[in-house]
C-alpha cells in the first residue's frame, strides 16, 4: 500500500515537536468515518531488551483481520531498529519507519487502522494513530493499554460501558470497558473517523478478551518475529 512521504527524519526533540505541529492541521477530525470497515489492521511494535534508548532493535506488525469474521486476511512484519530516543510525546518517532515498512509491504489497503496508543489523546493532540492516519491517508484510531494524558471517572462495570476522556474541558477520547469486571481501555480517535464509530469497532474487535484482536494478533507476530532473529 502507499505510505506519503511528509517529512524528514528529526534528529532532536524541538525538530519532532515541530512536524507534529505542521502536520497537525492535516487531520480530519469530526467526521462520522467508517461504520461497517471491512478490513481492519492492527499494528503494534515489539523490542528487543528494554527498548529505551535509539538504535534499540524492534519488530514492527501489521495484520489485516475481515471485521465481520476477525480471520487474518494478510499479515507484514519489518524487523529494524527505534529511529529515536525515548521522549514522552514522541514517542510516534521510534516506531514509525519501521511501521511505514511494514505497511508499505501490504496487498490490502484496510479500511481502518487500529494503533496500539494514542491519536488526539496527546500533549499536542498528535499522537501514533494521528501520524499514521495523516501519512496514510486512512482511517485511524489509537487504543491505549493506560492513559497517556487527561482525567477521566471510571466506567461502569459491564462490557460497553464508557466515560470520557478528558485534557480539562476537551474531550480527547474514551475510557471503554470491553470485559465485564476488568480494566477499561482508552480509545481516542487518529484521522478520519469518529469516537463513536471508533468505540463501536473496538467493541466488535473484542468478542474474548480486553484488547482488540488487531493488537493482540499484531503483537505476537512482531515477538515471534524478533524471537526467530534471536534464535
Amino acid at each position: 500500500m502507499d505510505v506519503n512521504e511528509l517529512h524528514p527524519w528529526p534528529s532532536t526533540p524541538q525538530e519532532a515537536e515541530a512536524i507534529q505541529d505542521r502536520l497537525r492541521p492535516m487531520l480530519e477530525l469530526g467526521v462520522p468515518g467508517p461504520a461497517a470497515p471491512r478490513t481492519v489492521a492492527g499494528l503494534d511494535v515489539s523490542y528487543a531488551g528494554d527498548g529505551g534508548g535509539a538504535g534499540d532493535r524492534l519488530a514492527a506488525a501489521v495484520v489485516v483481520l475481515d471485521a465481520a469474521t476477525l480471520e487474518v486476511v494478510e499479515e507484514s512484519v519489518a524487523v529494524g531498529t527505534a529511529a529515536f530516543p525515548y521522549v514522552p510525546g514522541l514517542f510516534a518517532f521510534r516506531e514509525l519507519p519501521t511501521l511505514l515498512d511494514a505497511l508499505r509491504a501490504l496487498e490490502t489497503t484496510p479500511d481502518l487502522l487500529v494503533c496500539d496508543g494514542f491519536g488526539i489523546a496527546h500533549p499536542r493532540r498528535f499522537g501514533l494513530a494521528c501520524h499514521l492516519g495523516v501519512l496514510t491517508g486512512l482511517p485511524s484510531v489509537g487504543v491505549g493499554k493506560t492513559a497517556f494524558i487527561g482525567t477521566y471517572e471510571q466506567p461502569g462495570p459491564r462490557r460497553g460501558d464508557a466515560s470520557p476522556l478528558l485534557d480539562g474541558d476537551e474531550t480527547v477520547g474514551r475510557v471503554l470497558r470491553t470485559r465485564d469486571g476488568v480494566k477499561p481501555v482508552f480509545v481516542s480517535v487518529g484521522h478520519r473517523t469518529g469516537l463513536d464509530a471508533a468505540c463501536r469497532t473496538v467493541l466488535a474487535l473484542t468478542p474474548e478478551y480486553r484488547l482488540p484482536e488487531t493488537t493482540r494478533r499484531a503483537d505476537r507476530l512482531s515477538r515471534d518475529a524478533l524471537a526467530a532473529r534471536s534464535g
